[in-house]
């Protein structure tokens, strides 16, 4: 069967970029290898397309890699494509991407292209036209009035007639600002009094690099909704899916760019909380919009219903965002939809369009894919600790990782009270743990005893806490089950961050200066503890718990009202202990590690942040942060630091991966007067998200993301002597990592 050449285009020139990338990756994360060629294409912000060379494909922003395109990438131009491609996976959002011109040049070079034509995708971008030609066919639109650029930038002289037409048509405060020209939230703002609304408006017309109208409507009051319609090619015809309903965060009064990204941020309900006969009038509205706008293959439809049952649409889109827990991904969910075959259909409804018939059909019909002595992985995700988004979004992706051919994923989510639960894809889409928590049946429990009968591996995708702590490792081998990552002490050391410290001091390691606060002592005597602190540290200094992850709590502190503030904060938060640390200057750095008895440290990548710390939305917030790998220092220094690391790994007995944080200094920054790594902390089960720092460092030596996942479960099955049917030995692994080290100690 000749496969269909792919072409999946991310990146572009909006200030959607950074979602669009995220989206890219989802699809090629997700599409199906059997069928199509996967071609991953990039362009930059300023135009310039490339052929994407994988290992920058799971970095987490895209300055990560852009400025190395140049020299790794293939250069192409549009009118290269077609020697390229068969399709075009539009996976771009925003201007020059969903407005109509990216459409006008695929159709100019007669390539096919995913969804909306020209005109449906123009219509889609303008929020103005489309508002007027919807409401000429009945549907009710949120009342609102266009703002011009010229008005906006003479605000003066226009100013009273933009307040008598909203007066005149009724709309008062609060008013929803937005763009004309935008999507994700992007620059979208709430305005309760007229001295905010300039700043507003003009925040929005220049949220792009060229100033564009806006958009000033009422606030709608109700539930907020989003509905996902695909094209049913052998129906010919639209249907909707299961709407979704938004609540907004606490605090919140819009649905914002960190509440639709950040994981565990958004409040969302699928089916939507309303009646059976409202969510239908929801399904119908939508895809009446869909087909009166005109648009091909998908359509995504924000609106709200109101209290009196009234559907009120805000904001079609000829496009879904496709993040791993996006609204298009968890109301397929609802229909049973893996993401490969949301992906597979609406490429299929694009190529019926195009009257392209792949070869599909009799694939499926004469291959099987069941190969015998598969391994069933249980994959940990969830937990009771602070981390519990993270984990939620590792161990997602851990489960659509798992090479089919080789594994049966057997998803289970640990609540907040360390009860197992198997879920199925309905509820593994979900954006939060909390979520998920609601919808568990006790049906689908599982008791802890009972994973060596529903599995041969465990792969613990939680982070902080019991899952990281030893507890999980210990009762894992208490069942004789082989798992992922350190063994009991290892894991216990490594989250008490004090006493991996003092250990690391003993055995001749650069640590932070640091002093362990207790609970008891600080409530006893305040002022003796804080004497105490501030006589052996001079501010800046860091304070953070001594057993938590991922930015939680962790403050930098200038002066004693602000070192009170942050001990009373964590010890508010059920902590015995608050960990005070020096201000390391220098470069930060966090580097993997991966082995057993053979350790290779991979490259270290540089933590870029606009703060003093590093934050957890620059962590995991698509866009946000930065980390360049390998980290920008001579080959000599790098070789340094992954020497030292290995040698802390070694030390303190890790197994199979982690990954240690740490700081270089030079010569010249050292106190010692020698160049040092100082080492932060080792987190012996480190983030598998999708654009985790894992990741990027194993594609600059040739491992695939899924490779990764595949060596840590063979050196898992290696540290705990199980031999499967598979005969996956470390022998197996790829050749740089299978070289021996000779480990000294400092």
């Amino acid at each position: 069967m000749k496969k269909i050449r792919i072409g999946v285009l991310m990146g572009g020139k909006s200030i959607e970029r950074e979602v669009s990338f995220n989206s890219g990756r989802t699809v090629c994360d997700h599409l199906d290898t059997h069928y199509y060629d996967i071609i991953p294409l990039f362009q930059s912000v300023r135009g310039s397309l490339y052929i994407l060379p994988w290992q920058f494909l799971h970095r987490g922003k895209i300055s990560d890699f852009e400025h190395r395109l140049v020299n790794e990438a293939t250069s192409l131009i549009w009118d290269d494509l077609k020697q390229c491609v068969d399709f075009i996976f539009i996976a771009m959002h925003g201007q020059f991407a969903e407005d109509g011109r990216l459409q006008g040049m695929l159709e100019l070079l007669q390539i096919p292209y995913l969804g909306s034509g020209i005109l449906a995708s123009a219509l889609g971008m303008n929020k103005s036209i489309q508002k007027e030609l919807l409401s000429s066919h009945s549907i009710r639109m949120a009342r609102g009035i266009t703002v011009t650029v010229e008005q906006i930038n003479n605000w003066s002289h226009h100013e009273a007639a933009i307040l008598a037409l909203l007066e005149k048509k009724e709309i008062s405060f609060p008013y929803i600002v937005k763009p004309c020209h935008e999507g994700s939230s992007l620059g979208v703002r709430i305005v309760t009094n007229n001295q905010d609304l300039q700043e507003a408006v003009m925040y929005a017309s220049t949220i792009a690099e060229k100033a564009q109208n806006v958009l000033i409507e009422e606030h709608i009051k109700g539930m907020e909704f989003s509905c996902v319609s695909l094209y049913d090619y052998k129906n010919k015809k639209f249907s909707a899916l299961t709407p979704t309903e938004v609540a907004y965060k606490s605090g919140k009064l819009i649905f914002d760019y960190e509440q639709k990204y950040m994981p565990g941020q958004a409040i969302e309900f699928t089916p939507a909380r309303c009646s059976t006969e409202n969510l239908e009038k929801i399904q119908q509205t939508c895809v009446r919009v869909t087909e009166l706008l005109g648009m091909r293959t998908i359509s995504r439809i924000d609106g709200f219903l109101t209290k009196d049952n009234q559907v009120i649409i805000i904001d079609p889109n000829s496009f879904s965002g496709l993040a791993p827990s996006s609204f298009v991904f968890r109301e397929a969910a609802e229909q049973g939809m893996s993401h490969p075959e949301l992906i597979n259909h609406i490429i299929r409804a694009s190529l019926d369009y195009y009257g392209i018939q792949p070869e599909v059909e009799k694939y499926n019909e004469e291959t099987t894919f069941m190969p015998e002595n598969k391994i069933r992985v249980a994959v940990l995700m969830g937990g009771a600790s602070h981390e519990r988004e993270t984990s939620l979004d590792s161990g997602r992706n851990v489960v659509y990782k798992l090479a089919t051919e080789k594994y049966i994923s057997v998803p289970l989510f640990v609540t907040k009270n360390l009860e197992l639960y198997q879920i199925n894809q309905r509820l593994l889409v979900r954006n939060s743990t909390a979520e998920i928590e609601q919808l568990l049946d006790d049906s689908c429990k599982v008791a802890w005893s009972q994973l060596p009968e529903i599995a041969d591996f465990v792969f613990i995708a939680l982070h902080g806490g019991v899952g990281e702590n030893g507890a999980v490792q210990g009762a894992l081998e208490m069942l004789g089950m082989p798992y992922n990552g350190s063994g009991v002490l290892t894991s216990a050391l490594c989250m008490d961050k004090f006493k991996t410290n003092e250990f690391l001091k003993n055995k001749g390691f650069d640590i932070p200066t640091h002093l362990l606060v207790a609970k008891s002592e600080w409530l006893l005597d305040q002022t003796t503890a804080l004497e105490k602190i501030m006589r052996d540290m001079p501010f800046p200094l860091i304070v953070k718990p001594h057993d938590d992850g991922c930015s939680v709590m962790v403050q930098k502190v200038i002066d004693e009202a602000h070192l009170i503030q942050s001990l009373s904060l964590i010890f508010d938060d059920k902590k015995e202990y608050a960990l005070v640390e020096e201000y390391i200057s220098g470069m930060e750095l966090t580097v993997g590690v991966v082995g057993n008895t053979r350790i290779q440290a991979l490259p270290p990548s540089q933590a870029v942040t606009t703060h003093d710390i590093l934050s957890i939305q620059e962590k995991f917030l698509p866009g946000a942060g930065e980390n360049q790998t390998p980290a920008p220092l001579p080959q000599v220094t790098l070789a340094f630091i992954q020497s030292m690391v290995e040698q802390v790994y070694h030390a303190v007995g890790c197994i199979g991966y982690a990954r240690i944080d740490c700081f270089y200094q030079t010569a010249q920054q050292s106190k010692t007067g020698k160049e040092r790594v100082i080492i932060l902390e080792i987190n012996t089960l480190p983030a598998t998200t999708p654009a985790t720092c894992l990741f990027h460092q194993a594609a600059e030596v040739g491992i695939s993301p899924r490779g990764l996942i595949d060596t840590i479960i063979q050196l898992g099955q290696e540290a705990h002597g199980k031999k499967n049917n598979a005969d996956l030995s470390f022998n197996s692994l790829p050749v740089n990592l299978s070289k021996d080290r000779q480990i000294e100690q400092p």
